[in-house]
């Protein structure tokens, strides 16, 4: 059957003009008609009911770009595995879209319409599970980590150390989801550290204000609690996207921890490039992995390391932005720049850096305020460190 794409497009354009009723009429018919669903979701669905709505728009969007959009849908499929999403479900939740998209739409519900909704979501269905079948024969749906070290730094940021029960394959950049048993929410951070001999894996957490996985995290877990770990997303922060030039790294808060697992990894290749890096933070009292970063520098010759305060308590109301630093300190057109940290700063960054003459295939970073799969993972695997400052949970 052909599915008529402006259709599809129009009548999502009119259905998510009503915000956030859509989701919540979506979620009650879901779990009103199938109840034992309710326990795969968190407990407070807020961010649940905007994941659901972003989701939609994106794959209604795509809807005629079909190889972007398989993708994914399988990585999609592929990750609500850690959810015990299984084949029998999708049938539940085609039963709530339809109902939810005819309620809403009223008299523009035409039988036309219906068959193409159910074509197009009998298709995603099966390429979400397909992608999850996949998925099977190479990872589980997620790994059971040990806390073994748990470290406050500053009030609101600790420093993590988790042992998976077996070995966790992943890319210094890439970002592993994290999930405590008891929140059923899956949170995204990057590794600390390059992969280990021993399979550790560091994460660096602040605390968010209402934000159930980064506040258990950093003041409800103690060395010995398990968490979940989901499997490794993204690419945009590893160095493959750098070929084997020199570097230039920009950090800014927990922004750190990804940039760090770039730096062991460089260190863990042999070296063989220069690497600048600019560390910013608000206030000296907040540059939290002080020790870690001075080591670096003291056991590799090819790292240099230049830290930027931000706010000068001397001059109160200006701001620095860390890019003005490093402009200045050089030209660094010749190499690849890597940028984690909160979006303004790195929003800043990538204006200031383009201004000056750097093109975007030598610019790194995942895209601020991205989009969101329905089970909790920015499009294009958007680390927490990225919002670390300004709203991630």
């Amino acid at each position: 059957m052909t599915v008529d794409a402006a259709r599809l497009k129009h009548s999502w354009q009119v259905v998510a003009g009503y915000g956030d009723q859509v989701p919540l009429y979506f979620y009650s018919t879901l779990f009103l008609a199938y109840p034992e669903t309710r326990q795969m979701f968190p407990t407070n669905m807020a961010g649940q009911r905007d994941r659901l709505l972003t989701a939609l728009g994106h794959i209604v969007s795509h809807v005629d770009q079909a190889e972007q959009l398989v993708g994914f849908l399988q990585s999609l499929g592929a990750d609500h595995r850690k959810f015990a999403v299984r084949p029998e479900h999708y049938p539940a939740v085609g039963e709530a879209l339809l109902a939810t998209l005819r309620h809403f739409l009223g008299e523009q519900w035409t039988e036309e319409l219906a068959q193409d909704w159910s074509a197009a979501y009998g298709l995603i269905a099966k390429v979400m599970m397909d992608g999850a079948t996949a998925a099977e024969n190479v990872s589980p749906p997620w790994w059971v980590g040990e806390v073994v070290a748990h470290e406050p730094r500053t009030f609101d940021v600790a420093v993590l150390t988790l042992r998976p029960q077996y070995l966790l394959p992943f890319e210094a950049g890439q970002s592993i989801g994290v999930s405590s048993p008891a929140t059923r929410t899956w949170r995204y951070y990057s590794p600390a550290n390059a992969p280990r001999t021993d399979g550790t894996i560091e994460l660096h957490v602040r605390a968010v204000p209402g934000g159930t996985v980064s506040s258990r995290l950093v003041y409800g877990t103690s060395v010995g609690d398990y968490v979940h770990l989901a499997a490794p997303v993204g690419e945009r922060l590893t160095l493959r996207q750098a070929g084997g030039g020199d570097l230039l790294l920009i950090a800014g808060g927990t922004g750190w921890a990804p940039i760090k697992a770039l730096v062991e990894q460089v260190a863990t290749e042999g070296g063989g490039r220069r690497v600048d890096l600019f560390v910013g933070a608000r206030s000296r009292t907040e540059f939290y992995d002080v020790d870690a970063i001075e080591k670096l520098a003291a056991s590799y010759p090819w790292l240099r390391v230049t830290y930027v305060v931000t706010t000068d308590p001397a001059r109160p109301g200006e701001v620095m932005p860390v890019v003005d630093r490093v402009l200045a300190e050089g030209d660094w057109r010749g190499r690849h720049v890597f940028l984690c940290g909160s979006d303004p700063m790195v929003s800043s960054a990538v204006s200031g850096l383009v201004r000056a003459g750097y093109h975007a295939g030598q610019l790194h970073y995942e895209a601020p305020g991205g989009q969101w799969y329905a089970s909790g993972r920015r499009v294009g695997a958007v680390p927490e460190q990225w919002t670390a400052d300004g709203g991630a949970r």
